[in-house]
């Protein structure tokens, strides 16, 4: 559903039609003051969010929120404003912000929207499907939290604590508009349910969590069924010990390898391109992966969670390999960066699109016991902590925790762990991907298997 004009049955406060009008007198308000272009953007979001504690409500929280963005151009200098006030008054006011900033801000060469040639047009603009509602009370989201929390703990009698349930039901649409002629919005939702059970006594205490978010709540995973899995994951964990420091093959649970597709994307954005600020400076053409590993990014998968019909200045999402044998074929670019870089832009301005790593060498019966396999003898990673990760210089270190693996099979719980490398040697040591796929937001990827890292333990 694309177009929320019935206000009762999707539980928005105002229609498609009304934020039309907003923003239309926005920009008629803009030319009138002498802007040479500008864009606005009107968007509204409301949700539920109950969470629970052992077997206890906690908190119910409902959200409304409401926006009006302008961005004002004279000549190449650019102004930003934004208000919660939708009246005439409020509108006319916010857009003269814009325009006094504008006038007061440096000129910048490559400032401006996006060449008309790039811009989606009505007919580029398909129904994603993205829009599923769900009218659920604040009473039945307790009552799954507590269904969730209920399961974690009937999974063990060593489940002895919880960092709580919870259930969220959220959705939003925009309406957006600017001077080169793009005219698009749609309305979105994304639900979540989660747990996070602790697992043992004493000095022997192991937390873990899991959830299930989803565009439609009807495809969902049950309640029980994620409380049982975390609470497995927390029992796993029980006993941990640490290793001594070695290196080893690392494999990196599918949650975790999104992580690593995500270090690669923003290594290879405008921005850290432009600023000269990655370690894959000048990549394009050239090979970052091994030859098996493809990269796909497809912006008009129906209910994903990246999916979107034109970026965030309204210009056309295409599919494309952005990996092909583990060679770079194109960066993400917004209008601004592509104009830095001299190149054109990817429809990439607010980020990627329903990306996907592949292995050419992955077959079918890859799940985790098989992956687990080929690692042999290594760290199998569930968990990592902190933000060590420079992309100057591809330098990683991050603290983890996981498993260590003996002829393929999980011998022992490890954790106070560290894992290092270069995430450039990561990338081109990737062994092999499995076919248990994750989906993390806008990244979908299987479990990934680097060929060595350094292990720092006691």
């Amino acid at each position: 559903m694309n177009n929320p004009d019935s206000r009762a049955a999707t539980g928005f406060s105002y229609s498609r039609a009304t934020f039309e009008e907003l923003v239309d007198t926005a920009l008629a308000h803009a030319k009138k003051l002498g802007a040479t272009d500008a864009g606005a953007e009107a968007s509204e979001g409301c949700g539920l969010s109950v969470s629970v504690r052992k077997g206890e409500m906690e908190n119910v929280e409902r959200n409304r929120d409401k926006s009006l963005g302008v961005t004002v151009y004279v000549g190449q200098r650019r102004g930003n404003a934004s208000t919660s006030d939708f009246s005439r008054a409020a509108i006319e006011q916010t857009v003269q912000a814009a325009y006094d900033i504008a006038r007061f801000t440096a000129e910048d060469p490559v400032a401006g929207l996006p060449e008309a040639g790039d811009i989606a047009g009505p007919e580029e603009q398909p129904d994603l499907d993205l829009f599923h509602p769900w009218d659920i009370t604040s009473e039945e989201a307790a009552r799954l939290a507590l269904v969730c929390e209920g399961a974690a703990f009937a999974t063990d009698k060593r489940i002895t604590n919880s960092e709580g349930a919870g259930v969220s039901a959220q959705q939003s649409h925009f309406f957006s508009s600017h001077t080169r002629g793009f005219r698009g919005g749609y309305a979105s939702s994304r639900h979540s349910i989660s747990v996070a059970p602790i697992a043992g006594k004493g000095s022997d205490m192991q937390r873990d969590a899991w959830y299930s978010s989803m565009r439609a709540a009807s495809e969902l995973a049950g309640a029980e069924e994620v409380g049982r899995y975390a609470a497995e994951r927390a029992l796993a964990r029980l006993k941990s010990r640490k290793i001594t420091t070695r290196e080893c093959p690392v494999l990196f649970e599918s949650p975790l390898a999104a992580g690593l597709l995500g270090g690669f994307v923003q290594a290879v954005s405008g921005g850290a391109l432009y600023r000269k600020s990655t370690f894959l400076l000048d990549s394009l053409g050239k090979k970052v992966f091994p030859d098996h590993v493809d990269v796909l990014e497809d912006p008009l998968v129906p209910r994903g969670k990246g999916s979107a019909a034109f970026d965030e200045e309204g210009v056309r999402t295409t599919a494309r390999k952005v990996v092909d044998a583990g060679r770079v074929e194109g960066y993400f670019l917004s209008s601004y960066s592509a104009r830095k870089l001299g190149m054109k832009t990817t429809g990439n301005a607010g980020g990627s699109h329903n990306l996907t790593l592949t292995s050419r060498l992955t077959q079918p019966g890859d799940e985790l016991k098989e992956m687990l396999r080929k690692l042999d003898t290594g760290l199998f990673v569930i968990e990592l902590m902190g933000q060590g990760v420079n992309y100057v210089t591809g330098d990683y270190s991050r603290g983890a925790s996981g498993f260590w693996v003996e002829k393929g099979e999980l011998a022992y719980p490890v954790q106070e762990i560290t894992i290092a490398g270069n995430l450039r040697d990561m990338l081109a040591g990737i062994q092999a991907v499995g076919a248990d796929t994750y989906n993390y937001g806008a990244k979908t990827v299987g479990s990934i298997l680097v060929n060595k890292m350094k292990v720092a333990g006691s």
